[in-house]
């Protein structure tokens, strides 16, 4: 019988206990490989050779895994791309890596159901010549097809996988402890906030309509921008979205690729766009994994996804500027004095201002320099903070007098760090941070 979660299938399965016993599958065959290991040093093997074959099986399975049922899982492999360096270092990340681009196709005899709901019966008249029914990309939620529109533009059309939003939620009850036990076996990989961050972004993404509006603001936003480029919006239905087609080289690729000043020409950009956005759209593009970006042929940044935002109307919150300036001290005692200045400390709250530091380290360290540059290493340095920034005490940043839901976006912010630190990009940070956030001194 034909796996209706792998190529040629039906979509992903929206049953729960498959999909969670495929993850269960995948963990056990994670951990069983972990005990052979151990059984093989036991009898005289090679540390080493055993562990490296054990990871490189371990990345296959996980891969093949996510990228096989579509939904929630798979949108977890996209979230560790964004933070590569939590991961180590190999086929690990590349793993996860092919997750932005690549999963298994779904058959589209599956998906032109979903065409025929959001374009109509007549869906094919919309475009021009034949519709070609091979997908470019197969991503977590929907599927990506490159089309001609009726009035000759170059287009992409994005299909919601059916019953996608039912597999999402089964996902969410077994994604947690899958990859907490996967965490145990594989030294290096944080992988706990990732359920956690999914039931943050995932379902706005499963509305295209709301997606298309988001876009349409970004694309009038930044029309005529030398740096940065966002399709237009062609058509959308709640489950079918056609944009303008942008072709360019993969963020990730280009991180592989392009020169160190290409690169950061390209991170210079990057960091504007996301400062930027709340000031000139009104919105904080929440979802910063490689695969949504591109690197145009005139060197622009091209931005595709537009599922996950965060309103911010009037640009960054102040509070964010009073923060990152009080942080920018190595003392705690100045920290701790500059955050009452600044009304930052609820009353008679007792904070933890090292915990606190370690939290908001990756962000405070370069807004102490004109300019700086990132890297894998010094990302990974922040990591290894007695608080690791990666499994924030939200506890402990409760106790600041800024809003939960403001607080809630550091992973947004650290998602935006690992992509700089991922093209190793020495970039301008104070001054971009002064221009787009108030209240920096």
């Amino acid at each position: 019988m034909t796996d209706p979660a792998t190529a040629g299938g039906r979509g992903p399965t929206s049953h729960g206990a498959v999909r969670v016993a495929r993850l269960g599958g995948m963990t056990a065959q994670i951990v069983g490989r972990s005990a052979w290991g151990r059984v093989q040093v036991w009898r005289g093997a090679d540390q080493v050779r055993v562990r490296e074959a054990a990871s490189r099986a371990n990345a296959e399975t996980m891969r093949s895994t996510l990228g096989s049922l579509k939904g929630g899982v798979q949108k977890a492999g996209q979230l560790l791309s964004t933070l590569d360096s939590l991961l180590p270092a190999g086929d690990w990340r590349e793993a996860v890596d092919s997750l932005q681009e690549a999963g298994e196709p779904v058959a589209f005899e599956a998906l032109e159901p979903v065409l025929v709901a959001g374009l109509g019966k007549g869906w094919r008249s919309r475009f021009a010549g034949d519709f070609n029914q091979t997908p470019v990309a197969s991503a977590s939620l929907g599927q990506v097809y490159r089309a001609t529109w009726a009035d000759g533009r170059d287009v992409a059309v994005k299909v919601q996988y059916p019953g996608v939003a039912a597999a999402v939620r089964a996902d969410l009850t077994g994604l947690t402890w899958a990859l907490r036990l996967a965490a145990l076996v594989s030294p290096g990989m944080a992988a706990a906030p990732v359920a956690q961050e999914l039931r943050m972004r995932v379902q706005g993404e499963l509305d295209y309509v709301a997606e298309a509006e988001a876009q349409r603001r970004f694309a009038a936003a930044f029309d005529g921008d030398p740096d940065i480029a966002v399709p237009a919006v062609v058509a959308a239905a709640p489950t079918v979205l056609v944009t303008q087609w942008l072709s360019g080289t993969p963020l990730a690729t280009f991180a592989a690729t392009g020169s160190q000043p290409e690169r950061d020409a390209v991170g210079a950009r990057f960091q504007r766009f996301a400062l930027s956005a709340p000031a000139r759209v009104g919105l904080l593009h929440a979802d910063p994994h490689p695969g949504n970006f591109r690197v145009l042929d005139d060197g622009r940044l091209g931005v595709l996804d537009f599922g996950a935002v965060v309103p911010m109307p009037g640009g960054l919150p102040p509070t964010f500027g009073h923060l990152i300036s009080a942080m920018r001290s190595d003392d705690p005692a100045e920290v701790a004095r500059r955050l009452e200045l600044a009304g930052l400390v609820r009353p008679g709250a007792d904070l933890d201002v090292a915990a606190l530091m370690d939290f908001l380290g990756p962000f405070s360290d370069p807004a102490r320099h004109e300019v700086f540059s990132f890297s894998p290493e010094w990302l990974q340095g922040q990591f290894a903070r007695e608080h690791d920034p990666r499994n924030p005490d939200y506890a402990v940043a409760l106790k600041l007098t800024i809003p939960p839901d403001q607080l809630m976006t550091h992973r947004v912010w650290l998602g935006i760090v690992g992509v700089l630190s991922r093209l190793r990009a020495t970039v301008p940070v104070l001054p971009e941070l002064r221009r787009w956030m108030s209240g920096i001194d």
